[in-house]
């Protein structure tokens, strides 16, 4: 099997859609002796900032020496993105003799599984295989019957910030929500949560906690002190640790506060921690492509997202006003999404996904129109779009558009 082989192969997994549980991801990596229960992990859920607060861990514990993993999602740049180790992607080879591995034990299971627990199971054999001292591990949708939710009892269980998101799966309210997100808690197992807990989200935090006998860290907002804030990233001190951020914005400079907290809970040195944070790097995330001219790409896709993006463009770039090319999935409060970054925008450009459940361009820019937005165009396809666009140029609301832009902006740059 080549590469290409086993990426076409995943790929037409998606046609089990989504189907949260964990009997099938349990089935199939006992199939393959258990890899899952003999990792060392860190657990990160949350509704926003659980990429940001991985990547900053992985690199933290990279740099106190040990062999770390990685396993994220969605991915922006290549499918292997989502499966690392020292910060280098699943080799080709690797990833395709994985596949065909597992392809085979999943066709000896009585129910298909799924992507997301294919590539799952892909990153924990891995993981084991190459003896990894730990993995930080990002949960995909909510917690409680997300796929990763097998790994027994991690070193540490993270709770980033909790919003509206997935409603239909997860809840209709930040307490419902916040009990799927913190089904990951297991007995005994320490807790990090975000100093930007909702009240509602904290109190169903800190009772799952308390039920688990976990001792649970609650960080506050006045630990983080930001000192300096550009384009090229923010210096802040941090529990009384200064450190220096690549990623924009004081809303990563609070995920990075949960994260300090988390990693010396670990035991890793403060040295590790401030080297960690200063290669930490995250596709997508209020992303820099171009200073000149001015290229921002987000993939950011619920109101918390687009407060936070509003808030950075407001403290790095309070003059502009931005040609934003967006487009969304179904599902997303777009109306929400889009009223909040109005302020920012004088012209925007509407674009459909290459997803089933992406919002055409024409409903997107009616919502733009409702909202107030004056200057509203609708295009066919990405690369439609891009040319309509000017500077300064905002790409956002979506890691499928981020993931079918960043190539060629980064091309044109």
């Amino acid at each position: 099997m080549t590469d290409a082989q086993a990426l076409d192969y995943i790929r037409s997994l998606g046609r089990f859609g989504i189907r949260p549980g964990l009997g099938r991801v349990r089935a199939l990596c006992e199939a393959l002796g258990g890899p899952h229960r003999r990792l060392r992990c860190v657990h990160v859920a949350g509704t926003n900032g659980k990429g940001s607060t991985c990547a900053m861990l992985a690199q933290t514990a990279l740099a106190a020496g040990l062999k770390t993993g990685l396993y994220t999602s969605p991915y922006v740049t290549e499918y292997r993105e989502c499966v690392q180790i020292d910060g280098e992607m699943i080799p080709q080879e690797d990833f395709a003799r994985w596949t065909e591995t597992l392809r085979a034990v999943a066709q000896t299971l009585p129910e298909p599984v799924t992507e997301y627990e294919f590539v799952t199971a892909l990153a924990f054999a891995w993981f084991d295989e190459q003896g990894c001292d730990v993995a930080v591990v990002e949960v995909g949708l909510g917690g409680r019957l997300d796929a990763t939710n097998i790994l027994p009892a991690p070193l540490c269980c993270v709770i980033t910030k909790i919003s509206l998101d997935h409603t239909g799966i997860l809840g209709h309210t930040l307490a419902e929500i916040a009990a799927e997100k913190c089904g990951i808690i297991k007995a005994g197992c320490p807790v990090v949560t975000s100093c930007e807990q909702p009240g509602e989200a904290l109190e169903v935090i800190r009772a799952r906690a308390w039920a688990c006998a976990s001792p649970l860290t609650e960080p506050q907002a006045g630990e983080c002190e930001l000192l300096r804030s550009g384009l090229a990233g923010s210096e802040a001190r941090l529990a009384g640790l200064r450190v220096s951020l690549p990623l924009l914005g004081r809303h990563m400079c609070l995920n990075a506060l949960t994260a300090v907290h988390a990693a010396r809970l670990l035991g890793w040195p403060d040295a590790a921690i401030q080297s960690g944070f200063a290669h930490a790097r995250l596709p997508a995330r209020m992303e820099v492509l171009s200073r000149e001219p001015l290229v921002l790409l987000d993939g950011g896709h619920n109101p918390d997202g687009a407060g936070a993006l509003a808030a950075t463009l407001r403290e790095l770039c309070p003059e502009m006003e931005f040609c934003v090319l967006c487009g969304m999935l179904a599902g997303k409060d777009a109306a929400e999404y889009l009223r909040i970054l109005k302020p920012h925008a004088r012209k925007l450009i509407t674009v459909r996904l290459e997803d089933a459940r992406a919002l055409s361009a024409d409903t997107l820019a009616g919502l733009a129109r409702q909202a107030g937005y004056a200057e509203v165009f609708a295009a066919g396809s990405v690369e439609e779009a891009l040319r309509m666009a000017d500077f300064p140029l905002l790409v956002c609301g979506s890691f499928y558009l981020a993931r079918a832009a960043r190539p060629l902006l980064r091309a044109g740059a």
